[in-house]
């Protein structure tokens, strides 16, 4: 395994250090670690970081609660930066964003990565409050039963293009069938990650 020793410093003996959502992949912020800091995270399973505004070792989440647990940690090719995939216990920006990179510069069509946790919280909150005309928040009120039914009819009608091997129609029940899934998941309080769970839990070698 890696020591401090072997990562590439910059002048001040630290390494910048990039935090991902290890559900979403989502990059949530940046910070930079000396060794105290780097031995710290690894020891207690909690990203540390070094804050070269104050000049001292801060735990992530010592004011707020908001800690990161640390599920891997990887060091790019040349070993001049650090990745750490990180469980978010809560907002990770002092904002209350869940990650500091929302100021948008510029974005060319609706990035693919993390979409479907996007609409996961878009479903969530289409429970919790009833947005009038949407099918969503309709589907919600008509309760459990009604989503489970949508549930069935979709997975029958991707069968049937599945059957007809019609990639666009498989395409497009295949849509309504996950959006379906992940409605009956909110129902029950539950999400994405309890799938994968699941999945990795079956995981052979």
């Amino acid at each position: 395994m890696l020591k401090f020793d072997d990562l590439k410093k910059d002048l001040s003996g630290l390494v910048p250090v990039i935090v991902q959502d290890e559900a979403t992949y989502e990059v949530l912020m940046l910070g930079y670690q000396n060794e105290e800091a780097f031995n710290k995270t690894l020891a207690t399973g909690l990203v540390h970081f070094y804050s070269r505004e104050r000049k001292k070792l801060w735990l992530k989440g010592e004011t707020s609660g908001n800690y990161l647990r640390v599920k891997a940690m990887y060091t790019d090719c040349d070993a001049d930066a650090l990745l750490i995939l990180a469980q978010p216990q809560g907002p990770t920006c002092h904002t209350g964003k869940k990650s500091c990179f929302f100021n948008k510069i510029m974005e060319s069509g609706f990035p693919k990565g993390g979409f479907l946790y996007y609409l996961e919280d878009l479903l969530r909150q289409r429970k919790k409050v009833n947005k009038e005309g949407s099918y969503t928040s309709k589907l919600f009120l008509e309760g459990k039963d009604r989503i489970l039914k949508k549930v069935a009819e979709e997975a029958g009608e991707f069968i049937i293009a599945s059957k007809n091997k019609d990639r666009r129609e498989i395409a497009y029940e295949g849509a309504d069938l996950v959006f379906h899934l992940m409605m009956a998941l909110v129902e029950e309080d539950m999400g994405l990650v309890d799938i994968i769970d699941e999945l990795i839990s079956r995981r052979k070698g």
